[in-house]
């Protein structure tokens, strides 16, 4: 008799992913209600690095530093737009625009260091 019935290697097991790519942008947003700039550039540096590291876990790129240049590179886009619209609108958007921009250049350093400093496998290992 099995110790554990039904199971066996060829099912694979719970990505813990999910639960923080949920968890991210509501942290973010939270940190834009109460005003606290770390807590909202955090959840953005959060919600991105899971879908980097979900993409990755899936297969379907082999490094996550592309997906993060990616996001880094829509977080810069979104970040100036919502700037730029901050002098059309008569909301106040700039600690969300300044977030946002932040966060697309810690990505930035990210995607660069990651490029830079880690490792590639050979054709040894």
């Amino acid at each position: 008799m099995e110790e554990t019935p039904g199971l066996s290697d060829q099912y694979r097991k719970a990505s813990p992913w999910p639960l923080f790519i949920a968890l991210g942008v509501p942290i973010s947003e939270l940190g834009l209600v109460f005003n606290v700039f770390p807590v909202a550039v955090g959840g953005l540096l959060l919600f991105c690095g899971c879908i980097a590291g979900i993409l990755q876990e899936a297969g379907y790129v082999a490094k996550p530093w592309g997906p993060l240049a990616v996001m880094a590179t829509l977080l810069f886009v979104f970040g100036g737009g919502v700037l730029y619209g901050n002098t059309l609108v008569g909301v106040d958007l700039t600690l969300r625009a300044y977030a946002l921009l932040t966060s697309g250049g810690i990505l930035l350093a990210a995607f660069i260091a990651g490029k830079l400093f880690v490792p590639k496998r050979g054709l040894a290992g």
